[in-house]
């Protein structure tokens, strides 16, 4: 750790090497996509006293990684130096022609994060803004491949006819087929159509399979099937190089949009673009598809009027599969290896077995299987029930116990601590508030598979340090005071009953 302080004009060399150890973490925490997308713009300006000055290209990310790294960054400089207080972040074209910065900070000529970063390749997002072009050629051009280039990756085995379904999927399954078979032909009927679940269920297959099939079918329409993060991270992009514009109105040519696992649409400017062009293509009569893992009233991190207007189509909800769409699903996996593995057996009682004990998901039913095969596979022992207990032992505890929900923590923490929700997710700091956040974001890690950075996203957008330093300091406190121990155990009955 650098000892030195870091206000002294001879340590810039050391505020460098400080700088590109920060980065290095940021990279190493966040993965490479998540980097590019948000801090491949941003310079070290300089130190004053404890305060660290960052700079970004434009309002939008100064707001962004302010509200959700800024607990982060600091988390880093601090682990770089004891005398880091706080890490401002401001705009670039702003700072550079402020008169109120400090004489102490690195003069603009400065080394930044351009000698740290890896050079930017195509297949990353850039942040270094660029001249405006008067050409209306070159600043329509990187939305000239947006069907081809800007969609989401497809799976090529989502389609209608592997979907297999059941009573809790038929619903919507039967509007998903209408859905495909309305824009540009029958017209359309379900605006927009809202598809939640939790995890496994058939969300993405369902998307997906509705895509194929226009895309097969139907190659004259414009579809578009994106993720909410990538079309946040086309959004920024689109600011970034100058072409905003050409790339909302691409956006509401399109006949489909699709936007999977919306829960993570983050960013004021970014709803409020994702609200304006679904209200521009429901207006203009052409479809939108929609899913998430909880109802909108759920979405907390939406903007009211996003939430709203989710709300007005079409909601329909993927249940658990049932003992009957289980075992169909089992079976049609089973079917699937044996296509790959012709000598590949499963005997019925451990495909009993298998359904009345995975009782999660689709998805952990054909991860049951794939166990299977592969111990079959490598070990050349016959698939029994003494090995489909052995194998699967895991996957059964784990789906053993009743799922808890963020928004169930959420709910009876608020009850019991006398505040509402809404105050949970808050920015207040009062320790009314605090305390009861912390242990609803304590139960939240001790009772649920989701990891930090999720949590955080559910408790108003908070980074996954604000979490983790909740988490420790509710175990700590339980180590030694009794009283709050027996409170957190009632809290988990409740949570569990």
């Amino acid at each position: 750790m650098l000892e030195a302080d870091f206000s002294q004009d001879g340590d810039k060399p050391r505020h460098r090497d400080a700088w590109s150890q920060v980065l290095g973490r940021l990279k190493s925490d966040l993965g490479e996509e998540v980097f590019s997308c948000w801090f491949a713009g941003m310079n070290l300006e300089g130190i004053d006293g404890g305060t660290v000055v960052l700079s970004v290209p434009t309002r939008f990310l100064k707001s962004w990684i302010a509200t959700h790294y800024r607990d982060k960054l600091t988390a880093l400089w601090q682990a770089q130096s004891a005398s880091v207080r706080k890490v401002e972040v401001t705009v670039r074209t702003a700072i550079r022609g402020r008169s109120d910065v400090p004489a102490r900070l690195e003069p603009a000529g400065a080394p930044s994060t351009a000698s740290v970063v890896p050079p930017v390749t195509a297949s990353t997002i850039r942040f270094e803004a660029e001249p405006v072009r008067k050409e209306a050629p070159r600043q329509a051009a990187p939305q000239a491949s947006l069907f081809d280039d800007c969609s989401s990756p497809l799976d090529g085995r989502y389609t209608f006819d592997t979907f297999v379904e059941g009573s809790a999927n038929r619903f919507a399954l039967a509007a998903a087929r209408q859905v495909a078979e309305g824009p540009g032909a029958g017209g359309v009927k379900f605006n927009p159509l809202y598809l939640h679940a939790s995890v496994g269920l058939g969300k993405t297959h369902l998307l997906q399979a509705i895509t194929h099939q226009i895309r097969t079918g139907r190659p004259d329409l414009k579809v578009l099937y994106l993720t909410a993060e990538h079309f946040m991270y086309r959004f920024v992009h689109a600011l970034q190089t100058q072409s905003a514009i050409a790339f909302k109105e691409a956006l509401r040519q399109i006949d489909l949009l699709i936007i999977d696992d919306m829960q993570f649409l983050h960013g004021k400017q970014v709803q409020q673009e994702f609200c304006h062009t679904v209200n521009s293509l429901i207006d203009g009569a052409r479809q939108v598809i929609v899913a998430a893992d909880r109802p909108p009233v759920e979405l907390e991190t939406l903007d009211e009027r996003v939430r709203s207007r989710l709300a007005g189509g079409l909601m329909v909800e993927i249940s658990a599969p049932d003992l009957g769409l289980r075992r169909q699903i089992v079976e049609r996996r089973i079917d699937l290896a044996r296509q790959q593995h012709p000598a590949f057996q499963v005997p019925e009682d451990v495909i009993d077995f298998i359904t009345r004990n995975v009782t999660t998901n689709g998805r952990d039913l054909e991860g049951a299987v794939t166990r299977l095969v592969g111990h079959n596979q490598l070990t050349g022992l016959a698939v029994t029930l003494a090995m489909a207990e052995t194998t699967l032992r895991d996957l059964i505890r784990a789906t053993d116990t009743r799922r808890v929900k963020i928004e169930d923590i959420q709910r009876v923490v608020a009850k019991h601590y006398n505040v509402s929700k809404q105050d949970l997710l808050s920015s207040r700091r009062t320790r009314s508030i605090v305390w009861p956040r912390q242990i609803a974001m304590f139960l939240s890690k001790a009772l649920t598979p989701r990891s930090l950075p999720e949590i955080g996203r559910r408790f108003g957008g908070r980074d996954h340090t604000t979490v983790l330093h909740a988490v420790r300091k509710v175990e700590e406190m339980v180590g030694t005071d009794e009283v709050l121990a027996q409170e957190i155990e009632v809290l988990k009955r409740m949570l569990e009953a």
